[in-house]
C-alpha cells in the first residue's frame, strides 16, 4: 500500500490498546497534532497491570524486574517515593497517571474491542464493538499496540490425560493462596516462572522449579544500586569483557549452582533474556525449593522428569511464555517466525507503511523510554506521509532496504523467545540513526513539547 494522500481518507490513527505503549503512542501524536482514537477493550488503561483486566498474567506479588531509575517514561519519572524495584500496583498506578498528566484519557474508548481490520488499498476499516454496537470507521492508520504476554504458549505433557492433578499456564496465576497445602512443579525459569517457584517454596507443602536448560541468576542489586542502574554506569565496557566480569561475579557470588541441582548454563551471560532474582537460589539453600530438570511425563499423581526421578505433585504451573498474536489483523499483513511478527526496526511494515507495531519487543532493558522513541518515530513517520509525498517514498524505500542487526554482537541462545531478541544498544542505535537521516528531533527534544500538567505530574 502506497502512503496517503491527503484527501484519501479521514487523517486519524487508531491505536489498538491501551496499556503502556499504546499510551506511549498517544502523547506522541497528540504532540505531532496528529488525531488518534485509541480502543481499549477494557474498563481503563493499564494493560497487563491492571489484575482485574481479563487474561492478564499478572500476579498479586509481582514487582517490576526493571528499576524504578531506569523506566518510566521519556519526561515522566517513575515517583522517587517508590521502591527500587516497584510493585504491580504502583506500576498501574503510574500508567494511569502518564495518562492523566497528558489528558490521554480524552482520545480513548474503553469497553471497545477491535474484531477485524481491512486494508482498503487507501486506508483502513477498523471494526469494533462499542456500547452492545458493532461499527465499522475509516482510519488512515493503524498503531498495534495490543502487547506480547496474552496468548499462553502451552505445551504438551506426555502422559497428561492419565495425571490426577491440575494443570495449568502460569497466565492463569494470580496468588500465593492458591499454592497453599499443594504440591507444586513450576516449569519454566522466565522472571514470571522464578518468581511463582519462589512462592510455591514459601506457601505450598512440596515446591519443585523444572528448567530445560541452566540459567543465570542475577542480583536485583550490585553494590547497593539496582542491577540495571549499575549495568548503566558500565556500559562502556565491551561486551566481550562485560561477559567475563560479570560471569566471574556471578561465580563468587552464587557459587556452582549445579550444587542446589541446577543445570550448568550452556551459555554465557547475557546471552538468554535476563532473570533478576536470586531469592530462588535462597530457597533451593534451604530445601525449601527443589530444582529438577525437564518433565519427561506424567503419570497418575507422579511427574516423571528426564533424570528419572518422581516426584507426586497436585499442581503443575507452565510459566512457558506466550505467543504473539494480533487476531484482529489479517494474518498474511505481517511475515511470521516463530509466532513473532516481523517488522523493520520492530516498528514499521515495509509492504504496508501506515500499519505499525509498538511494544512488540523482547528486549534486554526497561521497556517505556523505547516505546516513547518508537512512538515519536512512527508519529513523524505519519506526519510525513500526511504531508510530504516525496520523502515518504524515501522513507518507504528505507524500509524495504536492509535491516540492521538489532541483536549487537551478542549469540542468543536458540529458543523461540530469543527469535529476533533486540539488544537494547543496538536498537537505540539503529533508531538513532533512523531519525537523524531524516533530520527528526530527540526524543528528550520532541516531548519538552508536552509537558504533564502539574497538577497530575507524577501523582501516583
Amino acid at each position: 500500500m502506497t502512503p496517503l494522500p491527503p484527501d484519501a481518507t479521514p487523517q486519524t490513527v487508531a491505536i489498538i490498546g491501551g496499556g503502556p505503549a499504546g499510551l506511549a503512542t498517544a502523547r506522541a501524536l497528540k504532540i505531532a497534532g496528529i488525531p488518534y482514537t485509541l480502543f481499549e477493550r477494557h474498563s481503563d488503561f493499564g494493560g497487563i497491570w491492571d489484575l482485574d483486566n481479563p487474561g492478564t498474567p499478572m500476579y498479586r506479588s509481582a514487582h517490576f524486574i526493571s528499576s524504578k531509575t531506569t523506566s518510566g517514561h521519556e519526561g515522566f519519572a517513575m515517583p522517587a517515593s517508590y521502591p527500587d524495584y516497584p510493585s504491580n500496583r504502583q506500576i498501574l498506578d503510574f500508567v494511569r497517571s502518564f495518562a492523566r498528566a497528558f489528558n490521554l484519557y480524552e482520545g480513548a474508548l474503553f469497553n471497545t474491542s477491535v474484531s477485524h481490520i481491512e486494508d482498503t488499498g487507501s486506508g483502513w476499516q477498523v471494526t469494533y464493538g462499542h456500547q452492545g454496537e458493532t461499527r465499522t470507521e475509516p482510519f488512515g492508520w493503524v498503531v498495534c499496540a495490543t502487547g506480547t504476554n496474552w496468548f499462553p504458549n502451552r505445551p504438551a505433557l506426555k502422559g497428561e490425560d492419565s495425571f490426577t492433578g491440575t494443570i495449568m499456564h502460569a497466565n492463569g496465576y494470580r496468588d500465593p493462596e492458591m499454592l497453599k497445602g499443594k504440591r507444586v512443579v513450576v516449569v519454566g525459569a522466565g522472571n514470571s516462572g522464578v518468581d511463582i517457584a519462589c512462592d510455591a517454596a514459601f506457601m505450598a507443602d512440596a515446591a519443585y522449579t523444572s528448567m530445560r536448560r541452566g540459567y543465570h541468576f542475577l542480583p536485583k542489586h550490585i553494590f547497593g544500586q539496582p542491577a540495571d542502574v549499575f549495568a548503566q554506569s558500565s556500559n562502556w565496557i565491551p561486551l566481550w569483557l562485560e561477559q567475563r566480569i560479570f560471569g566471574a561475579m556471578l561465580r563468587v557470588l552464587n557459587g556452582d549452582l549445579t550444587r542446589l541441582g541446577l543445570q550448568k548454563p550452556d551459555h554465557r551471560v547475557f546471552e538468554s533474556h535476563p532473570i533478576l532474582n536470586t531469592q530462588i537460589l535462597h530457597y533451593l539453600q534451604h530445601g525449601d525449593l527443589i530444582a529438577k530438570p525437564d518433565i519427561a511425563e506424567l503419570s497418575g499423581d507422579e511427574v516423571v522428569f528426564t533424570d528419572n526421578t518422581r516426584a507426586r505433585v497436585d499442581l503443575i504451573i507452565l510459566a512457558t511464555g506466550y505467543d504473539w498474536h494480533l487476531p484482529y489483523l489479517p494474518p498474511d499483513l505481517f511475515p511470521w517466525k516463530d509466532n513473532r511478527a516481523q517488522a523493520y526496526l520492530k516498528l514499521f511494515n515495509p509492504k504496508h507503511p501506515t500499519l505499525f507495531l509498538n511494544g512488540f519487543i523482547e528486549t534486554n532493558s526497561s521497556a517505556y523510554r523505547l516505546f516513547d522513541e518508537m512512538a515519536m518515530l512512527i508519529a513523524q513517520v505519519i506526519k510525513t506521509q500526511a504531508g510530504d509525498a516525496k520523502q515518504a517514498r524515501i522513507i518507504e524505500a528505507v524500509l524495504n532496504g536492509p535491516e540492521p542487526d538489532l541483536g549487537g554482537s551478542v549469540h542468543y541462545v536458540n529458543s523461540p523467545r530469543h527469535t529476533g531478541y533486540t539488544n537494547v544498544d543496538a536498537f537505540k542505535a539503529a533508531m538513532t540513526d533512523f531519525r537523524k537521516r531524516f533530520g527528526w528531533p530527540a526524543p528528550a527534544d520532541y516531548y519538552a513539547a508536552l509537558p504533564p500538567r502539574p497538577e497530575a505530574e507524577n501523582a501516583a
